[in-house]
């Protein structure tokens, strides 16, 4: 019981104390330097530019088609469809498909040829302006504390060593005890 009341006063007293054969004190630090590295770090940015675009606008008219002789037309729509009925059918049957299709191709082509229409009178271009957008990666470089070279005291000797976080004014050391042979 008395050693354990002695181990705690001393631990308390901020002495070195034991544990698991390994003992432990503290030092004093007389400087700290932080260790610095220069890290580049990609940064992105939208870049938009406003930039011309054409397009053609076209303009239309009707154009009325029911004075216009349609005959051209529905001989050429006749002599069409009669070609393609008479590839339908055998005998008789080609004979009737022959003369359907130069009736229905024949009316196709009278009614087309008198049906108005639009076309194309001209058309005009026209510009107007789109953004464009892009992503840029520009690199910007930085400072970072990456750790510290720490300096200490302890009994009477002084000691470097690199931490990854500022010790304060005292640093934990941990004492090696051996005997000496």
């Amino acid at each position: 019981m008395l050693s354990l009341s002695a181990a705690l006063a001393v631990s308390q007293a901020g002495f070195a104390y034991q544990d698991s054969s390994v003992e432990y004190d503290y030092a004093d630090v007389l400087s700290v330097d932080p260790i610095v590295e220069t890290v580049s770090e990609p940064v992105e940015r939208q870049v938009c530019r406003r930039e011309p675009v054409q397009t053609y606008q076209p303009q239309y008219a009707y154009q009325d088609r029911r004075h216009r002789d349609p005959t051209g037309a529905t001989v050429l729509g006749a002599i069409i469809g009669g070609a393609l009925g008479n590839t339908v059918g055998r005998g008789d049957g080609r004979r009737a498909a022959t003369i359907a299709g130069a009736v229905i191709g024949g009316a196709i082509g009278h009614d087309n040829a008198r049906r108005g229409r639009y076309v194309e009178t001209g058309g005009s271009y026209r510009t107007h302006y789109e953004d464009v957008c892009s992503v840029q990666t520009d690199y910007q470089e930085e400072e970072r504390v990456v750790g510290y070279d720490v300096t200490y005291r302890y009994n009477g000797r002084v000691y470097h060593t690199q931490t990854d976080h500022h010790p304060g004014d005292q640093i934990r050391v941990e004492v090696a005890v051996s005997p000496a042979f």
